[in-house]
């Protein structure tokens, strides 16, 4: 079978901006080469800054920020497109080529609802009637398990939670039924349980029809289920190319074993979980539409101790972040925080209240404004709180740059010159800033790689250990859960199934939605997918 995609000593350069110097070339991408046959997926992996998104652009011919291919080819059907100029490229994205993004928040517009952007670049191709297209969405609407598939593209994006959108941006990709789809971090967003429906979509979508991909992740339990290979990438160049077998059981290189082998320990929590810092009752929510989202949940987080909330997209978990934080006033019950009444509305809380909790949100994208530099991002919660400015101010955005593990250099950056990555940590250094007493985290170590989450979780634990801090921690990863929790909540459908400290929650007996929580996390194993969805067909027939 011929390569449908054969990219050959692939360099990509950018424009750099150090601080006190003249402007100066960076090679982000160097040398990378690679071939893609019909049908099959490639899986690109490595740190945050590797060059995985860049290297996956480049199939569409396109540089991110002020990115330029500046060496080698990029051959579709043996045919460069590189040199083929706008008006030829503008051809080929949207229908032989698509592209699912990392942050679907970020790429849907919000002016529009969904269904009208899944099916443009189909119709505006030619590709399909609008009729045709619609039936098309449909379909996939169904396939990727989005809720009432026939009212669904009705909605508009602020109207779904992130993993819902990110579905959506997986059915925009599928519509057209491209020859070449490059797959973003697709499952980042999404709950466990929705992910393995998800992976198992794509795969049967390509299989189908042969379509090829480019599956860029920096999860190699979930690249392992859904590729036939895999390039390992570091600082924009090879380390390690090779079959999914060759990758995970027989690694060559010391990076590619790191990636491999990084397993976050779990452990032991806290035994007296008394000394209560915040306090949710009975609280109830719904936005301003009469659609209820929370049913009567009621938890505490103790002192210096890290609740941990899981459940899938949809569930609440978001939605309780945000009527903690104000920002979505409840319409039953209410909070006390420290032994005190905290204020429903965002608007009414004293600059205290505000400070001293904290919220670094699921996606840094559009968390941060674009025209704001690394240095106004962080130091803003300095100026606010504590009055910092000039020299004082930058000395202290330096000092959390570090405890982020990020260089100095990086302080006069925007963040469209950062990764995915990068823009996370920034996001949580903005939070440390404020030297809160509680940190609510909505899945800060989803865009993160193995390596670096590791790091951050280690950090994090630091400094709860150093100021005592509280943690509510979002997310879908149980080994984080493992790793960093003293209790768990788990929710499901706006309301707490199960509640208590970590050990008693995440041991048997389960309640069955737990049960298919933990049965759905992915292991290190060539053929897991399968295994799992062959029991969910069991147990669905046994039922």
């Amino acid at each position: 079978m011929p390569e449908l995609l054969s990219v050959h000593d692939l360099k990509i350069e950018a424009t750099s901006y150090p601080p006190g110097e003249p402007p100066k070339r960076v090679t982000i991408v160097d040398g990378v080469s690679f071939d893609l046959k019909k049908g099959k997926v490639l899986g690109l992996i490595g740190e945050s800054g590797a060059g995985k998104s860049t290297i996956g652009l480049s199939a569409l011919a396109y540089g991110r920020g002020g990115a330029e291919i500046t060496g080698g080819s990029v051959l579709l059907d043996s045919v460069d497109i590189l040199p083929l100029g706008k008006s030829g490229i503008r051809k080929i994205r949207g229908a032989r080529i698509c592209y699912v993004a990392q942050s679907a928040a970020a790429a849907f517009n919000p002016a529009h609802k969904l269904g009208e952007q899944v099916i443009e670049a189909s119709v505006k191709h030619g590709l399909m009637t609008k009729d045709e297209a619609k039936k098309r969405a449909l379909y996939l609407f169904q396939v990727l398990g989005l809720p009432n598939p026939e009212t669904f593209g009705d909605r508009f994006p602020h109207q779904v939670s992130g993993g819902q959108l990110q579905r959506a941006m997986t059915a925009m990709a599928l519509c057209s039924n491209p020859e070449l789809i490059v797959f973003d971090e697709p499952t980042t967003a999404l709950d466990v349980t929705t992910q393995i429906d998800v992976l198992a979509a794509i795969k049967h979508a390509i299989e189908e029809t042969h379509t090829a991909a480019l599956y860029i992740t920096h999860d190699l339990a979930v690249v392992a289920q859904i590729s036939d290979d895999i390039m390992v990438l570091r600082h924009g160049k090879t380390v390690e190319y090779g079959t999914v077998q060759q990758i995970i059981e027989a690694p060559r290189e010391d990076y590619t074993r790191a990636l491999v082998n990084v397993r976050q320990t779990a452990r032991e929590e806290a035994k007296d979980q008394s000394d209560t810092l915040l306090k949710v009752e009975n609280i109830s929510a719904q936005y301003s539409n009469g659609f209820k989202v929370l049913h009567d949940v009621s938890l505490h987080v103790p002192k210096g101790q890290t609740l941990a909330i899981v459940g899938e997209s949809g569930s609440g978990k978001s939605t309780l972040a945000r009527v903690i934080t104000g920002l979505l006033p409840p319409s039953d019950g209410g909070i006390s925080f420290a032994g005190k009444p905290l204020t429903p509305a965002l608007k009414n809380r004293s600059r205290d209240e505000l400070r001293r909790i904290q919220l670094i949100y699921q996606m840094a994208d559009t968390a941060m404004n674009p025209r704001q530099t690394v240095r106004d991002i962080i130091g803003r919660p300095l100026s606010f709180y504590y009055g910092l400015h000039g020299a004082a101010k930058t000395a202290r955005v330096k000092e959390l740059l570090e405890q982020i593990e990020m260089s100095n250099g990086f302080i006069d950056r925007y963040p469209a010159e950062l990764s995915g990555g990068q823009k996370q940590r920034v996001a949580i250094a903005r939070a440390l800033a404020a030297k809160p007493e509680l940190i609510l985290c909505d899945e800060p170590t989803s865009a993160l790689d193995p390596l670096v989450a590791e790091g951050i979780l280690n950090l994090l634990l630091r400094l709860q250990a150093e100021a005592h801090l509280s943690y509510i921690f979002i997310t879908h990863d149980i080994a984080i859960v493992r790793a960093i929790a003293d209790s768990v909540a788990v929710m499901h459908r706006g309301k707490l199934v199960r509640f208590g400290p970590k050990s008693k929650v995440l041991s048997p007996p389960f309640d069955d939605y737990t049960d298919l929580l933990l049965k759905s996390v992915p292991e290190m194993e060539i053929g897991w997918l399968e295994k799992v969805l062959t029991t969910r067909k069991m147990e669905s027939a046994g039922n």
